[in-house]
């Protein structure tokens, strides 16, 4: 049955409604003159109908101890001509199986992050929850990441501890880092970073997109913004984000046309073949940043970032680059080169003097001893470097 009321829509999962369950739309337009059809509504309620079924079917089976009318309630949103929705039911949540605090940390463009904390103190994780309106759109990128971080595991690297789906959201639990992004401690004047600090912080991206490389996944979208410090004392960081990474298959040439315009690779730009060569691009464009605090290819608009890049158009700036080490330079020259083949590999990197070299970070640290604490820390990595080797 089908019934109309204004900008409202109830519709009924079964013969009469007393003896089915209903659903209601409300609708919601962006734009005044936009209007629900009723064609596009019984559409729109066909695609549904038999995933509603199910959940009518657990319904039932609850209304039998409760004789309430169950609800869904499909919140319609209509933008530019698509038309969004999102399903809900009158039945409460269960509680979670632990005492708990929740705080909401961070709005993000498709969901939102909570960090949750069991109350002793002894978990701490993160959760990423996306209502399902947004996840019917972008659900083949949040499977592509789901899928792609429970492949992942290293110390350089978010870690994925859970997901799954409720009737209102789609979840991800993550590991909880708490220094914010590396993005953030570039723009902050009294972070004061150096060349040292770079070294310490680049070293540890090559390392994670390394270990990416080997189990043949590209990130596509590395830069400070996803690159998270696990405190705002240390230097350890995390790799995040990882909504536009592919697996890479050498049989099938992958292109792409999605990511942040200062970051692009020019086969990007270009939308040529990506590759392993693409993300260490961006690990150049990053390094750059670190040292100087400017971004290297950025124009006036996007056009003008975009050519740029395609001109390779970039230089060491006399002021910024007065005290920098030729190593330094030398390593960012090896990566922002247009010809993606002759890029180094992460492994190269790895082993580039800029990040081997423990003679110049010696030399590097001695410029770098801002404060005890800092010498501290910079001491500290460079014993537990001399260790390893």
């Amino acid at each position: 049955m089908f019934f109309k009321f204004s900008n409202c829509y109830k519709v009924f999962l079964g013969p009469t409604k007393s003896e089915s369950d209903m659903i209601e739309f409300v609708g919601s337009c962006s734009k005044p003159d936009l209007e629900i059809s009723r064609k596009q509504c019984f559409c729109y309620t066909a695609k549904i109908k038999a995933a509603m079924q199910q959940q009518c079917t657990r319904l039932r089976t609850q209304r039998r101890e409760n004789s309430d009318l169950n609800v869904f309630k499909l919140l319609v949103h209509i933008e530019c001509g698509i038309l969004c929705f999102s399903f809900t039911d009158n039945i409460p949540s269960t509680p979670a199986p632990f005492d708990h605090r929740v705080i909401k940390t961070k709005r993000s463009g498709i969901g939102s992050f909570y960090q949750i904390f069991k109350n002793e103190g002894a978990l701490s994780f993160a959760t990423f929850s996306s209502n399902v309106t947004t996840f019917f759109f972008f659900q083949d990128e949040v499977k592509n990441e789901i899928n792609i971080m429970n492949q992942l595991t290293h110390v350089n690297i978010i870690q994925l501890y859970d997901a799954f789906e409720s009737k209102n959201d789609v979840v991800l639990v993550m590991e909880y880092v708490e220094g914010g992004e590396l993005f953030d401690r570039i723009l902050d004047e009294n972070s004061n970073l150096t060349e040292m600090d770079a070294v310490l912080f680049i070293k540890q991206i090559c390392e994670g997109v390394q270990y990416m490389h080997q189990m043949y996944i590209l990130h596509l979208d590395l830069k400070p913004e996803n690159i998270l410090c696990v405190n705002r004392e240390e230097y350890q960081i995390k790799i995040i984000d990882f909504g536009l990474a592919r697996r890479y298959k050498p049989r099938e040439k992958l292109k792409i046309n999605f990511g942040t315009p200062e970051f692009l690779a020019p086969e990007v730009v270009n939308y040529d073949f990506v590759s392993f060569p693409t993300d260490m691009w961006s690990i150049g464009v990053i390094a750059y940043m670190l040292i100087t605090g400017l971004s290297p290819f950025l124009g006036d608009d996007d056009n003008e970032t975009l050519n740029n890049i395609l001109a390779c158009r970039w230089d060491f700036e006399e002021e910024e680059f007065q005290n920098v080490s030729e190593e330094a330079k030398d390593f960012i020259s090896k990566l922002l080169i247009k010809e993606k083949c002759w890029r180094i590999s992460a492994g190269a990197a790895l082993k580039h003097p800029w990040l081997s070299n423990q003679t110049l970070h010696c030399k590097l640290e001695a410029k770098v001893c801002r404060s005890d604490q800092n010498c501290f820390y910079l001491l500290i990595s460079l014993y537990e470097e001399v260790l390893i080797h």
